[in-house]
């Protein structure tokens, strides 16, 4: 039985195999498409050929951190700022629920404008006008007590991505004051709190080796998260790195059927940055196990601005038009967009 076989069957291996796993998929195109075939028919036997949707609003490119690889990065001069009022966030809310949206996503930066109370009191208001609908909050690490506040609020889900399991590459790609500890406390409160949460890391960081994306699969099974984010990672003009190379859509898609036969319940998104480096990686993305797509709701006006890599897609398009293109392309390989919270099935 190779190491293929075996994680299949027992959905979990130790880290040495997970570097084995990574390496035996990538030389060999066979077992690559035996992970494939597995995640696809996890991802049926719990949701189908049903896609959910999450409406995407950004509200707000300032933050109070400096992650290297970012470009809202507070040390980013050249960033034009925004903010979306209460009443901007709550129209993107109706035009949202007008075009089927039945989850919400508020995501921005650590920004200190939005107080704890004042982000409590819009998650409020959309509870009150949507009761039906799944509020997520992306904003950032919190206080348990923070977290509490919104909880009872109305917020249901939290996304936080790790970025990487690795005490020493977590380093490398944030300043000193940032701690992965205290991320991963962070999402060990929200779990314990209740919400659905979402972890997550990016495919190709700088520096980034094999026994890293390993150490990912090991926290991952360990949290056990209700969704998990990944994407190749994309340099920013305005960081670092920016002159780093991308990450592997190769990779992503070989890493989201292992994910999927690791957490066969969770939600797995076709995330924006597959889309920006492959004209079909969401697509590919579906076919290796995922069923989430997250369209941008944010106004038009402010799409570029919230550019955390370079050439990020459908930062033109009306939110309206992007539902109906996305809806095309999850029909084309054979999936269909459902207007559904999605809940998990972890």
């Amino acid at each position: 039985m190779n190491i293929a076989e075996k994680f299949i069957n027992t959905h979990e291996l130790t880290k040495e195999e997970y570097v084995e796993l990574i390496r035996l998929a990538e030389s060999d195109v066979q077992v690559r498409e035996q992970l494939k075939e597995e995640a696809v028919r996890l991802q049926k036997k719990y949701y189908g050929t049903d896609v959910y949707t999450r409406g995407l609003i950004e509200f707000t490119n300032y933050c109070r951190n400096n992650c290297y690889y970012c470009g809202i990065r507070n040390g980013n001069r050249n960033a034009q700022r925004y903010r979306l009022t209460k009443e901007e966030i709550l129209d993107c809310c109706a035009n949202g629920y007008e075009l089927g949206f039945r989850t919400f996503v508020l995501q921005g930066g650590e920004d200190p404008y939005y107080t704890d109370e004042k982000l409590a009191e819009i998650v409020r208001e959309i509870r009150v006008l949507y009761p039906e609908c799944a509020i997520t909050l992306s904003v950032g690490e919190h206080s348990k007590e923070t977290y509490r506040l919104w909880k009872e609020a109305g917020a249901d889900r939290y996304l936080l991505r790790h970025e990487t399991a690795s005490d020493e590459l977590y380093q490398k790609l944030h300043p000193a004051e940032m701690k992965l500890s205290e991320r991963k406390q962070c999402l060990y409160d929200l779990k314990e709190l209740g919400y659905q949460v979402g972890a997550g890391f990016m495919v190709g960081a700088p520096g980034q080796q094999i026994s890293d994306l390993a150490e990912d699969l090991v926290f991952l099974k360990e949290l056990e998260p209700h969704m998990v984010g990944i994407g190749p990672f994309i340099p920013h003009h305005d960081t670092r790195y920016a002159e780093e190379k991308a990450g592997s859509v190769e990779r992503t898609l070989l890493l989201l059927s292992i994910i999927r036969i690791l957490l066969p319940g969770v939600l797995l998104p076709a995330t924006t940055a597959l889309g920006t480096m492959d004209p079909l990686g969401r697509e590919k993305g579906l076919q290796a196990g995922a069923n989430v797509v997250m369209p941008n709701l944010s106004p038009v006006k402010n799409r570029k601005q919230y550019e955390l890599y370079d050439n990020k897609i459908c930062t033109g398009e009306e939110a309206a038009e992007c539902r109906g293109c996305l809806s095309r392309r999850v029909a084309s390989v054979g999936y269909q967009l459902v207007s559904d919270r999605g809940d998990s099935r972890m």
